[in-house]
């Protein structure tokens, strides 16, 4: 456990590729994952794949943004219970696919999950960055999950048209999502050092989100602050763990996203053609 909760940190100043971001007035930790080179020199096309946080709060100015921007799928990985409390505001032409990661939100995000584990938030040390761990690993080992990421995929193969969009997003935009981007990046052949500066980035742009819920719980104790700051940040521990299992039981990330996720040597072909520039 020690070894895992070393800190980790990442500026702006340190990212060797930095991401574009949106101009959302409304929301945070909204991203086009365009510009990120592959390891052969190529591309990820702008306009193409976006992630984000919800897209519930967003303003009619934010909503007529995106679908100017060329937004046309929304792909949900949120419980039920997080679309029915903060449905998404999107126009008339995006198309929404409802697509959850877990039948109910494992990485505590909303306040009723934050609500119903206040005590043991409160007492135990470890607790946030324990469940944290354990979020990533339904991630990579349940059905659902599979089943979910399978189904990006497919959505991403049938974004094919030239200046359409697709945007991938839970909650924070953060863990479900952070997952989503590093299957995609490693599918698109980014380099492994530049999909982990990605997901790592979110504690870039929900920080102020984040100082927000800690803020909310400093009179409750260190040991609950330290927890909750495990829950709202990404780790690189959390991702670790996730490919570390990829490895232990598939062989790899490679392997997982062939076996597990279906995705074949065509269909990654076919994902390179949609989302990469020619060298």
């Amino acid at each position: 456990l020690k070894s895992y909760l070393k800190p980790h940190h990442l500026r702006r100043d340190y990212m060797e590729q930095k991401p574009l971001l949106l101009d959302i007035k409304h929301g945070f930790n909204f991203r086009d994952l365009g510009s990120y080179k592959t390891l052969d020199g190529r591309k990820i096309k702008e306009h193409k794949i976006l992630r984000s946080a919800n897209l519930a709060y967003l303003s009619e100015r934010d909503v007529n943004y995106l679908d100017d921007y060329g937004l046309r799928y929304d792909v949900d990985f949120r419980s039920i219970s997080e679309k029915e409390v903060e449905p998404d505001r999107i126009s008339n032409n995006v198309h929404y696919h409802f697509n959850p990661v877990f039948s109910e939100d494992e990485t505590r995000s909303t306040k009723k999950d934050q609500e119903t584990r206040y005590k043991t938030y409160s007492k135990i040390k470890n607790a946030g960055f324990e469940d944290m761990l354990k979020a990533y690993k339904d991630i990579v080992l349940t059905d659902g999950a599979k089943k979910a990421y399978r189904q990006f995929f497919d959505l991403l193969l049938a974004n094919d048209k030239e200046n359409e969009a697709l945007l991938f997003h839970c909650t924070a935009g953060k863990d479900r999502t952070g997952m989503g981007a590093v299957y995609l990046l490693t599918a698109l052949g980014v380099d492994s050092k530049i999909i982990h500066q990605d997901y790592l980035a979110s504690n870039i742009y929900t920080e102020t989100v984040r100082a927000k819920k800690i803020a909310d719980v400093s009179g409750m104790g260190p040991v609950m602050s330290a927890n909750i700051k495990a829950l709202f940040e990404v780790n690189e521990a959390y991702l670790n763990h996730a490919l570390q299992l990829m490895k232990d039981n598939f062989g790899g990330i490679n392997n997982y996203l062939h076996t597990e996720l279906k995705l074949n040597e065509q269909e990654v072909s076919d994902l390179r053609k949609i989302y990469l520039t020619d060298k």
